[in-house]
């Protein structure tokens, strides 16, 4: 299959005032991709977004749409359209108007409106609502007909700046299958942006992790979770624990790779790394997903073994699983996952925490960005 690059950012910078909001953005999305800009407020996603759109001017850098450069383009000469999390019908028109809004701007023929609403309404399950206004509708109808007015005229790309925010977390969920069953009937490109990590790892083919105007990491749900590169990723995208501590031995691996153990104060744990690893003596920072933590009641670890000791300090439950907290002795704290409502280990239980080495993924030692 062959791979068509349809947008691009170079090197986009972007202040307010004293604040660097934008801090040299690159960034290539291909024809027919759902990429999502992940990341928590004020890191820039939606500045990047209205970049894209026409709507604010970069300080520096150039936006490609197309193989054209439009950085200095207009709004309405780029064929991009946007859907914002207030969905901005206008509240006088109905569902009709609303739609057609850019066509009769357009002055196309009143057939061809007709046929366009109608086929964008059926896409968004809403025929028959053509008259109704907006204030009649629910939460989920005003996203559809917003989605359906940006779509009506097949834009190349589709900017969705938190569409879902505004609705319960049940009609989040379907329209989160919606939306992306409608992104590949379409084929249109799809820039979404959000901050909630569950809603980028369903719908998208690639995520950005954005930080302090920044991508922290680019790559699909599988590599941003599985494989995250630095310790900011590795906590925001499915909250793994980072365990700092000092290479103290290495061995062969069967993969080819080898497997470093590292001291931390509360015992030695593994990882398992390329064969050029950091080497001995030096500091090392592990991301381990809580779903991989083992935890093992204990009154101490057998000669010669990997993991930490610690003790239960907390148990929880939501969304489908049990989360328990556990105090690292020296200083620090580990959370582990199972899925059901209960576990045999008590608060206060001392426990002794290990993991698969071959899912423990070395990353930066937390320096902030400036």
């Amino acid at each position: 299959m062959i791979v068509q690059e349809l947008l691009r950012l170079e090197g986009i910078e972007k202040r307010f005032g004293e604040v660097e909001v934008l801090r040299g953005l690159d960034l290539f999305v291909n024809a027919g991709e759902f990429i999502t800009l992940l990341g928590s407020s004020g890191c820039g996603k939606t500045t990047t977004l209205r970049i894209i759109a026409g709507l604010e001017q970069a300080d520096r850098g150039r936006v490609f749409l197309a193989g054209s450069e439009v950085t200095n383009l207009e709004p309405n000469k780029r064929d991009v359209n946007m859907v914002f999390q207030n969905y901005a019908l206008f509240p006088h028109m109905s569902v009709e108007m609303n739609i057609s809004y850019s066509l009769r701007l357009k002055r196309r023929s009143r057939g061809e409106i007709k046929k366009a609403v109608g086929d964008a309404l059926e896409l968004v399950q809403l025929s028959g609502y053509e008259r109704r206004m907006p204030q009649e509708l629910s939460g989920g109808q005003r996203q559809r007909v917003a989605v359906a007015r940006a779509v009506v005229n097949r834009p190349k790309v589709l900017l969705l700046d938190e569409p879902l925010g505004a609705l319960d977390l049940q009609l989040r969920r379907q329209m989160q299958v919606e939306l992306k069953g409608l992104q590949k009937q379409l084929g249109i490109t799809f820039i979404y942006i959000t901050h909630d990590q569950e809603e980028a790892l369903n719908m998208s083919d690639r995520i950005a992790v954005m930080r302090n105007g920044r991508f922290e990491q680019i790559g699909s749900a599988t590599e941003v979770y599985d494989y995250p590169k630095t310790s900011f990723v590795a906590r925001f995208v499915g909250n793994a624990n980072i365990l700092p501590g000092t290479v103290i031995a290495r061995k062969p691996a069967a993969t080819g790779k080898e497997i470093l153990t590292f001291e931390h104060p509360a015992g030695r744990g593994g990882v398992e790394v390329p064969s050029a690893g950091p080497p001995d003596g030096q500091g090392i920072a592990v991301a381990v997903r809580s779903e991989y933590i083992e935890l093992r009641p204990t009154e101490g670890p057998p000669a010669g073994s990997e993991g930490l000791a610690a003790a239960i300090t907390g148990k929880s439950f939501a969304g489908g699983q049990l989360r328990i907290t556990a105090a690292l002795r020296g200083g620090g704290e580990v959370t582990a996952s199972r899925h059901g409502i209960d576990s045999l280990l008590e608060i206060g239980q001392e426990v002794w925490v290990s993991w698969p080495p071959e899912r423990a993924v070395p990353v930066d030692m937390e320096t902030p960005h400036g």
